[in-house]
């Protein structure tokens, strides 16, 4: 933010050329022209650039100074490459590397948003109202969806910047479990709900699920079912091949997090014992 000064009541008046004895000024007839200060100039910085040491203390790994130490020592790589070089500068766009770790000049975000119908599942343009659309106010980071819902389906989707979140939730094994409340055309039968349950395979691959249920048992077209995978391809994949119709897929929890207190079509920032404990997962 700029300083406005006040230059209020602060002039002097103007010096007379003949001066007098106890003024320090010198008479222009004497030949003391008016020495004219230089300006100085000063090249135009790069706005897309920023210095290597200022880019990992913004990322939260370290002060500048400890940057500027860790970079001597060869602990920091830019493209692929180490640089030791202190004042680099690099571009946002560059892949930084501490210690092998990828970071960012961001402060880590974290959006969590109920997503309604008719919102794509994507980063990209020209692809309609996306998901996108709904969060743009949220941050300046740039974060982006973990994982997928079709453009029909409804639920929990979290954005984010933290490259660490996301290889969390993409790790086949140790997946972060997503709860969707899928409701069919028709009651599932006990013994479809089994084949779910143990695993069943199609052309060859293993389908398996972490946990399905019947929500209700009285109306049993409205299933429970837990899952791993960044996308919600899988559901549709498993009913279909059990000769079922899909009428509404709704992610309902993420982990620890639900839907409370966060309407349809809105989002909210995690807390800070929320990320942690989605760390910790």
């Amino acid at each position: 933010m700029s300083r406005n000064q006040d230059s209020k009541g602060k002039g002097k008046g103007k010096t007379s050329g003949r001066g007098n004895a106890n003024s320090k000024s010198k008479s222009f007839a004497r030949g003391n022209a008016p020495v004219k200060k230089k300006t100085a100039v000063t090249k135009s910085s790069n706005p897309d650039e920023i210095r290597l040491n200022k880019y990992i203390a913004n990322s939260g790994i370290c002060s500048r100074r400890e940057a500027d130490e860790n970079i001597a020592i060869g602990l920091v790589t830019v493209n692929g490459k180490i640089i030791t070089e202190m004042g680099y500068k690099v571009k946002r766009t560059d892949e930084v590397r501490y210690d092998g770790q990828r970071i960012t000049p961001e402060a880590k975000v974290y959006v969590l948003l109920n997503k309604p119908k008719g919102f794509a599942t994507t980063t990209a343009e020209g692809k309609g109202r996306t998901v996108m659309d709904l969060v743009a106010n949220a941050t300046n980071a740039n974060i982006k969806p973990i994982g997928r819902l079709g453009r029909n389906s409804l639920g929990l989707i979290l954005f984010t910047n933290d490259d660490k979140i996301v290889q969390k939730f993409t790790n086949s094994k140790h997946g972060v479990p997503r709860l969707f409340q899928v409701e069919l055309d028709k009651n599932l039968k006990f013994e479809d709900l089994k084949k779910i349950q143990e695993g069943f395979k199609i052309d060859g691959k293993l389908v398996s699920v972490e946990e399905v249920s019947y929500i209700k048992e009285e109306s049993k077209n409205k299933i429970g079912i837990k899952i791993k995978n960044t996308g919600n391809t899988i559901l549709r994949t498993i009913f279909d091949h059990l000769n079922y119709d899909i009428v509404k897929i709704d992610c309902v929890a993420i982990g620890h997090l639900t839907k409370k207190d966060i309407p349809r079509g809105h989002w909210k920032h995690l807390t800070e014992q929320e990320v942690n404990t989605l760390k910790m997962m």
